[in-house]
């Protein structure tokens, strides 16, 4: 009998070492299998602190991050690595198999639905322009922008404000092309740029940086998720199980909380963005040509 109970906790053992993953067994999509293979599922971000970055240990930090970590602990998977890369870059990295899904970063767009999958989401944005503080160019929006050649607007190259720049009729000779959002804080306060595009939680404590955020109203609001080749579908089925789990138990609002007042030193407005957040579960209920 005791033979017999050494010999069932040996193979036991052995099924559990064939697989590092068990709760991942049941599905042999191409990211499943990559992750078992190297051990350590790769994020694409950017820097935008505190809500995505590298911190000075060479580790992704701040609320994206975070959350992305507790969503793929959820699914039994190791600690994720993080590897900063421009926006511009991100899809083309993630499509050659650079890194195995980017962070949210990249808002849910019908141009980049063609070329991805979104998960559900887990921040809702709204969108303006940051400009020299008291606004010494008197910049209303994108309209003013476009209608006055000699204004010029840094934009990362690549990110989701090209195409609202396209549609509001600004001219490529008027866009500053920047890599990312300290890049484009410089233009501005350099004097190469008189406003950035970005969303109202894109820049914290704009003040301090010598800049202001004008709301456009004309400029619709955001939804972000994370993004996964398209043939990582099921992958994102289970990731998106995991946040909403999140989403459901209050751990994704106390984590956007913790943050939110670290952005911006109080809570002015949470209540508005959770009340939305709360509610949306997939990328279509944002963007409907994001399945």
């Amino acid at each position: 009998m005791r033979n017999q109970l050494k010999f069932s906790l040996a193979v036991a053992v052995m099924a559990l070492a064939g697989n590092a993953y068990p709760s991942l067994a049941q599905d042999d999509g191409p990211l499943f299998a990559s992750i078992r293979k190297s051990g350590q599922p790769k994020m694409a971000l950017g820097s935008v602190p505190p809500w995505q970055m590298i911190s000075p240990d060479g580790k992704a930090a701040g609320y994206v991050p975070e959350l992305m970590g507790l969503v793929l602990k959820g699914m039994g998977l190791p600690e994720l690595k993080g590897v900063l890369v421009d926006w511009n870059a991100q899809i083309p990295a993630l499509q050659a198999g650079q890194v195995d899904f980017v962070a949210p970063g990249l808002a849910y767009t019908e141009e980049h639905c063609k070329q991805v999958t979104y998960s559900g989401p887990d921040f809702l944005a709204l969108n303006g322009l940051y400009v020299a503080r008291g606004n010494p160019k008197h910049i209303t929006g994108v309209t003013q922008i476009a209608k006055n050649p000699d204004l010029k607007v840094a934009i990362s190259f690549g990110g989701d404000y090209t195409q609202f720049a396209s549609s509001a009729g600004i001219k490529s000779e008027q866009l500053v092309n920047v890599p990312d959002i300290p890049a484009g804080v410089a233009a501005v306060t350099g004097g190469r740029a008189d406003a950035l595009f970005g969303s109202q939680v894109g820049i914290v404590h704009p003040e301090q940086k010598g800049l202001e955020f004008v709301l456009d109203k004309q400029l619709p609001s955001l939804g972000y998720g994370a993004l996964f080749r398209k043939e990582d579908v099921a992958f994102r089925d289970a990731f998106d199980k995991e946040l909403n789990v999140l989403r459901g138990n209050g751990v994704m609002k106390d984590l956007l909380m913790k943050y939110w007042k670290e952005a911006f030193g109080d809570l002015d407005g949470f209540d508005i963005e959770w009340g939305a957040l709360s509610k949306i579960q997939r990328a279509s209920d944002v963007e409907p040509s994001c399945k």
